[in-house]
């Protein structure tokens, strides 16, 4: 198994560019069932997860010609809705091909999805998209691993997110473009991957509004053409390398990004003193002469995104001063600060939601494992602050959501290697 093996203590320097967007691109990818027409992506993640996407999606009988970070679809000789066998059930994913699928064939199957878990009584992610799915006149049957989903004719629906989520949004934002009627769906998610997606959509005759905001309309159309849609810039891989820059005390200017999208960060980099430009499409980091601590809590965009928690976290370990860190999103998304504290960082877990870190503390290599993609970097991150040599494995899970991030940030000045 592959292990990335980290000389710490190295200041970074020069440019490293983001790449597209995760969260996007698998969104992208299975919008394409929604036309018969091919459809082009660039600025495509070479990355772990979208590999998955489009093999799913060849499994279900789409062409796809890739090169590089480029691939053209064409979901014309796609014939089979079922996605309740195959790779489907290993790929958390998946459940974003059920709404188009449903919205062209009128049918589909999916497995039961993994997932995480839940604060005790909150509903599950599936429950939403469930609710959605029958308020657009389908019926769902649970059966043994499987869910079917029916509908003689998708119809326009009003519905209420109770919880807000991006991927329930979405789901039923590519599901009622094809349906008859108009859709009003409330209290939707924000984030900059739904607004992207929605202009893309339109850009191939949709007529979605409101993208971007708590309520969007959808008016029903026949039919999408192919087109051409540009990944954006993964603000998730800015976030974190902006960090990388800011923890270990580096100059370092990030390209191809759109730092509008980490605003939340920016302003707080303002208040703990951290020095940067900003630009259209790039950001310049340097190295700050004293880092104040700042607490967080975790909420939708445009507040603080859970996925950059990890790393702030670690960037706490560097403040003078104490943090307190509340988990609002994800349980158990805090657990692998028991890996940092091995490391020498001093942090007190509260309850499953909240820790205060106290710095500055001195980080000195360890053994690691990666227990999930964002924590993962944040471990990347201590692993380049710390004295001595930084081990860690599992780091399949870092490539899910990182192309190449042993070479791109060895052209930093990183002694980082990855070992097979």
């Amino acid at each position: 198994m592959s292990k990335l093996i980290i000389n710490g203590g190295k200041r970074l320097t020069g440019e490293i560019e983001v790449k597209g967007a995760k969260n996007s691109a698998l969104k992208i990818i299975p919008a394409a069932l929604l036309s018969t027409e091919s459809v082009k992506i660039t600025n495509l993640p070479d990355i772990e997860d979208v590999g998955k996407a489009l093999g799913l999606l060849e499994s279900l009988g789409a062409t796809i010609k890739r090169n590089g970070n480029e691939a053209v679809i064409n979901t014309g000789s796609v014939n089979s809705s079922d996605l309740h066998s195959g790779p489907a059930g290993k790929f958390r994913a998946s459940i974003m091909f059920a709404g188009p699928l449903l919205a062209r064939f009128g049918e589909v199957k999916f497995p039961l999805p993994g997932g995480c878990v839940l604060a005790s009584g909150a509903k599950r992610p599936i429950d939403l998209f469930l609710e959605g799915f029958e308020r657009f006149g389908a019926k769902v049957t649970a059966r043994e691993n499987y869910y079917h989903i029916k509908a003689r004719k998708l119809r326009g629906a009003d519905y209420f997110f109770t919880t807000m989520t991006v991927t329930g949004t979405e789901s039923l934002m590519m599901t009622a473009v094809l349906a008859d009627g108009t859709t009003t769906l409330r209290n939707c998610a924000m984030e900059p991957e739904i607004p992207a997606l929605a202009s893309y959509l339109n850009s191939r005759g949709a007529r979605i509004k409101g993208a971007g905001t708590p309520t969007i309309t959808v008016e029903g159309v026949k039919s999408l053409t192919g087109g051409v849609y540009d990944v954006i810039p993964d603000r998730i891989e800015t976030g974190s390398f902006a960090i990388m820059a800011a923890a270990s005390k580096s100059e370092v200017l990030i390209k191809k990004c759109d730092p509008d999208h980490i605003r939340i960060l920016l302003e707080i980099f303002d208040k703990i003193g951290v020095p940067y430009e900003s630009f259209t499409d790039k950001l310049l980091v340097k190295p700050a002469s004293k880092i104040r601590p700042y607490s967080i809590k975790t909420h939708e965009y445009p507040g603080f995104p859970t996925d950059l928690q990890s790393p702030f976290t670690l960037l706490m370990t560097q403040a003078q001063g104490s943090s307190l860190i509340h988990e609002t999103i994800y349980d158990r998304r805090l657990l692998y600060v028991d890996m940092l504290m091995q490391m020498g960082a001093d942090i007190i877990m509260c309850d499953p939601h909240r820790v205060v870190v106290n710095g500055p503390a001195k980080l000195y290599g360890k053994k690691l494992t990666s227990p999930d993609i964002r924590a993962g970097i944040a471990m990347i991150i201590a692993g380049l602050c710390a004295q001595g040599q930084t081990e860690i494995d599992n780091i399949y899970q870092i490539d899910r959501g990182y192309e190449d991030i042993d070479g791109r940030l060895r052209a930093l000045g990183a002694d980082i290697n990855r070992i097979i």
